[in-house]
This record gives structure tokens, C-alpha cells and sequence, in this order.
């Protein structure tokens, strides 16, 4: 079995890691990393149902789709991520208490009793630290986890708190839980680095023939091209989204904008706005251009922005509109 961990903390580069280490390898790996801000988004969810867009852009937090199921997650550099890769056998899947064991055992090293709670979260008198989830490919199964060390729970909740946006759709949806941080159980202080060394320290002692690997240049090619070609991408964080159908409104000074879209594959497919606004264009302009636009902000604004907004809602902004479609 092979141990790695390595500095890099971009969210595509260690996403597509797994990947790359699920469908590359024949060897059993345990690999530890983590990722500068960013939202992890469930392989079945609706990314935009999950996302606060404009909290990721205005706080540079990437958004990027993973390998498994379950609900979306918040990571941060003060979060440790886990992934266990082993050959696959049936009663392995699904059996969470098995790969959640040696991460309960290393908490109690250090006096923290943490157990797992329901299907696939662990906890620290009743609040999560860890949500994991599973994903099967070939003769193998990857397993991984998040363990929330000292993260910055403004940002998870910002993050993750999508848009007023009435969306309908058959993506899954996350389940909110009350978090914890693993420091404040410790009886001392801990670095993130020292607890990150002694959970490598611990598999090393427990885990037979276990033996350190580093990525080597190859691995590291070969990465950076699924990141650059999958991870990194629209068409898989967001475009790989169920279709769903989506409406909004609100009440300006100048009258009612309601807009009423829906999308297949990331890509609005029809929409319509409507109001008691007045307008010296039809409106059907700018309904017309977006059709075949991504559904999200960049793509949108380049549309709009190439009309004379006032023009067809008269006293609206491309910035309000914007928000509304979103």
C-alpha cells in the first residue's frame, strides 16, 4: 500500500488526483491533501442549486465537481481531506464504519472521541467534522472524506448557501448539519500541520507494508491534464448538472421583473421574463441571444452587455438582470 501526500492546494489539480489514483494504480493507496477555498460539488447534484455564486466569485472560491455522490462540501486550508483507494470488494461499499474506523482511533490518540453518526458522517458529540462519500471504478474503490480542522464556518455557510432562485430539478440535495471543528475538542494546541503528520505517522505505524510514495513528474503531467481538460472546466462543474427549470422575481421601483428559464446540460435552453416594466424594445431581443447561453454569470453578462438594457426594461441595470437570471 502506498502513503502520499504532497503541497499542492488546488482544488482541479487534486480532484483529478483521485481520478488519476482510482483508474492509473493497481497498488492500495491512502493519500492525504488539501485545497485552498473551495466548494466541492456531489457527482448527482445540481451545481447551481448548491452554489452561492456570487459569494464563490466575490471571495475567489473555486467550485469543482468530484467523483462521488452526496451532498456538496466546503473546503479551505485548514481542512484535511482523506482518500482511501483499495481493491474492490462488494461488502467494502458502502461500509463506512470500515474506512471511518482508523480516523475514530486516531482522534482517540489525541482524547477526542468521535464516532460515526448515520449513514456516512463522523462526529464529535453530535456535531459533523467529517462527511464521506465512495465512488467504484473497475475492480476498484476509492473512499474519501472531508476532516475539518480549524475552517472558517462564516465561509462554509456563506459558500453554501445558494440563491433565492426557485429552482426545480431531479439533483441531489445537501443536507445541512450543524459542523464542528476537530481544534476545539483537543486537550492542547495543534497545528493543522502537526495533526496532518501525526495522522500520516499513524497510518505508517498501523496500516502493514505501508511504504511512502512521492508523485513523480509523470504523475504530475498527467494530473495537470485532467485538471486542465475535466476538473477545471465549466462543462463538468456545472454543466454536468441534471436539467432543471428555474424562476425569480422581484418588485423594483420602475415595476415587476419576472424571469422564467430552463436549462439542460448547464445551458439555458428557453427563457421568457416578463413584468409590468415599460420598454421601447421587445423584450424577446434579449430572450432570443440568451438561448444556447451557459447558465452562468460571465456568459450571461456577455450577452446582456451587448444591448442597451434601458432600452427593454426601462431603469434596469445589467447588473440587476443579471442577478435575477441567476
Amino acid at each position: 500500500m502506498l502513503l502520499i501526500t504532497h503541497n499542492n492546494t488546488d482544488p482541479y489539480f487534486n480532484l483529478a488526483s483521485e481520478e488519476y489514483f482510482l483508474r492509473n494504480y493497481d497498488e492500495e493507496i491512502i493519500y492525504l491533501w488539501r485545497n485552498d477555498n473551495a466548494v466541492i460539488v456531489g457527482k448527482h447534484q445540481n451545481t447551481i442549486e448548491e452554489v452561492n455564486q456570487q459569494y464563490v466569485e466575490d471571495h475567489g472560491i473555486k467550485v469543482v465537481r468530484r467523483l462521488t455522490g452526496g451532498g456538496a462540501v466546503f473546503h479551505d486550508i485548514n481542512n484535511i481531506n482523506y482518500s482511501v483507494i483499495l481493491r474492490y470488494e462488494a461488502d467494502l461499499f458502502s461500509n463506512y464504519a470500515f474506512f471511518t474506523k482508523p480516523i475514530c482511533e486516531y482522534l482517540n490518540t489525541l482524547g477526542v472521541s468521535a464516532e460515526l453518526n448515520g449513514r456516512n458522517d463522523i462526529t464529535i458529540d453530535g456535531l459533523k467534522f467529517s462527511g464521506n462519500a465512495q465512488a467504484v471504478a473497475g475492480n476498484r474503490i476509492m473512499h474519501h472524506g472531508t476532516l475539518l480542522f480549524c475552517s472558517n464556518t462564516s465561509d462554509i455557510e456563506g459558500a453554501l448557501n445558494p440563491s433565492k432562485l426557485k429552482i426545480e430539478s431531479k439533483g441531489v440535495k445537501s443536507v445541512k448539519s450543524r459542523v464542528t471543528n476537530i481544534s476545539s475538542h483537543l486537550k492542547s494546541e495543534m497545528s493543522i500541520e502537526d495533526f496532518m503528520n501525526g495522522l500520516y505517522d499513524f497510518f505508517r505505524e498501523t496500516v502493514p507494508e505501508i511504504k511512502p510514495y512521492t508523485l513523480t513528474e509523470k504523475d504530475i503531467a498527467a494530473i495537470e491534464k485532467l485538471a486542465d481538460e475535466k476538473y477545471s472546466t465549466w462543462d463538468w462543474n456545472y454543466g454536468y448538472s441534471p436539467k432543471y427549470s428555474c424562476s425569480n422575481q422581484k418588485k423594483y421601483e420602475f415595476g415587476l421583473v419576472d424571469v422564467r428559464l430552463n436549462v439542460a446540460s448547464g445551458v439555458i435552453k428557453n427563457i421568457r421574463i416578463f413584468g409590468d416594466y415599460f420598454a421601447i424594445r421587445d423584450i424577446a431581443d434579449i430572450e432570443e441571444a440568451l438561448e444556447g447561453c451557459p447558465h452562468e454569470p460571465a456568459a450571461i453578462r456577455r450577452v446582456l452587455e451587448s444591448f442597451n438594457i434601458d432600452e427593454y426594461i426601462s431603469h434596469m441595470s445589467v447588473d440587476e438582470l443579471v442577478s435575477l437570471i441567476l
